[in-house]
């Protein structure tokens, strides 16, 4: 058995090992094991450490169960130390994104993996997936996201709010599509309606309202009323008054003819 630390001689050269980024990723070759881990070719001068707690997400009990001598692995760079020559790696795939990478705003690719009937899970390479609420799917009503979406379809999304304590990623589709412009609707035309109806104007208070016989006796009175304005008068013709004389005369004969029947 090897020992258990694995040192990179001091004197080796660092072609292109200032030049490696975190999450870089390489297909290399197991050239030595022992109980901490496993040393990897990626074809620099200088060989990668992969630690055991790094060669797989399960625990391992022993580096032999997992990798041995002359194995092609893929790895990916977890730590470079170019000062002590030191190049660590890892066989577990890293995340995309990481918590403290996540920011507010900023707009990544992602897929669908679980549909709710709130919204929608999508996998943006974090830790946890990333929520899309069902009113942030799309400025139209919809009721369920299955109208918009389905598990399996690669989005784009932006980035509302990261709860790193909570571990809660917000998600939205619709802050990446331009806001539909809503046209007035013209209101329908209404057909020609005929004038209202004026209903005559109520009584007013205190005044008595007529009964139909007591309208149609009054009215028969005003009617005899204007038929006796418009008749013109008969006159009568009058006999002309007598004379003074004529009347001395008129009694004078009936004297006389009283005292001749005496």
């Amino acid at each position: 058995m090897e020992s258990d630390v694995v040192v990179i001689p001091e004197s080796s050269e660092l072609h292109g090992l200032a030049e490696l980024k975190r999450k870089n990723h390489f297909t290399g070759t197991i050239i030595r094991t022992s109980l901490a881990g496993a040393l990897v070719d990626i074809g620099l001068d200088v060989p990668g450490v992969v630690h055991i707690s790094q060669l797989q997400k399960d625990p391992v009990n022993r580096v032999e169960d997992v990798v041995h001598p002359g194995q092609t692995v893929e790895v990916w760079v977890r730590r470079v130390v170019p000062k002590k020559n030191r190049l660590e790696l890892t066989m577990i795939k890293p995340l995309d994104l990481e918590w403290g990478e996540i920011e507010k705003d900023m707009v990544v690719k992602g897929k669908v993996i679980r549909l709710e009937r709130f919204g929608a899970f999508v996998d943006i390479g974090a830790e946890r997936p990333g929520l899309v609420h069902i009113s942030e799917m799309t400025h139209d009503y919809i009721k369920t996201p299955g109208e918009v979406v389905k598990e399996g379809d690669e989005v784009e999304v932006k980035v509302l709010n990261v709860d790193r304590r909570k571990k809660q990623i917000k998600l939205s589709m619709k802050a990446l599509e331009e806001m539909p412009v809503k046209t007035p609707k013209e209101p329908p035309s209404q057909p020609a309606t005929k004038p209202a109806k004026t209903e005559p104007k109520e009584e007013e208070e205190g005044t008595p309202t007529l009964t139909a016989m007591e309208l149609a006796f009054q009215e028969a009175m005003e009617r005899s009323k204007d038929q006796r304005i418009e008749t013109p008068p008969v006159q009568v013709k009058t006999k002309p008054k007598a004379s003074k004389d004529e009347l001395e005369q008129i009694l004078a004969r009936t004297l006389q003819h009283r005292a001749k029947t005496k």
